[in-house]
């Protein structure tokens, strides 16, 4: 047997609709329904579940981009604050970069950018 791609990740936030401003305008995130205390984003065929509740945990969720450094830019147009600029992790033997950047929520919980770069010269 073997698992297909992530359907949904579900993230508990303090306050929903707080969260919806902030996934759907800040990030750009497309809205695809709200009912009750839960609301439905999608993040390229991923579904991200986000449900109001007082326990809101600090799980990471790590945004692919093509460019993270236009993604960082245009982000920190729209005013979002991040606690570390975008760099380098990993540079694997074929010569592709990992990259990551990170940044808070309204609530202050950790989400990040991330991104590959081909090896240089190609």
């Amino acid at each position: 047997m073997n698992l297909g791609q992530i359907g949904q990740i579900a993230r508990p936030v303090r306050d929903v609709q707080e969260a919806v401003v902030f996934f759907g305008e800040t990030l750009g995130l497309p809205h695809l329904f709200t009912f009750g205390k839960l609301a439905f984003f999608d993040c390229d065929g991923v579904r991200l579940f986000l449900e109001e509740s007082e326990d809101a945990g600090a799980s990471i969720l790590y945004f692919r981009v093509p460019d993270i450094q236009a993604a960082h830019a245009a982000l920190q147009a729209k005013g979002v604050l991040f606690v570390q600029e975008p760099r380098m992790i990993h540079r694997h033997e074929n010569g592709v970069e990992e990259w990551m950047a990170f940044f808070e929520d309204p609530q202050g919980r950790p989400l990040a950018l991330m991104a590959q770069t081909a090896p240089s010269g190609e």
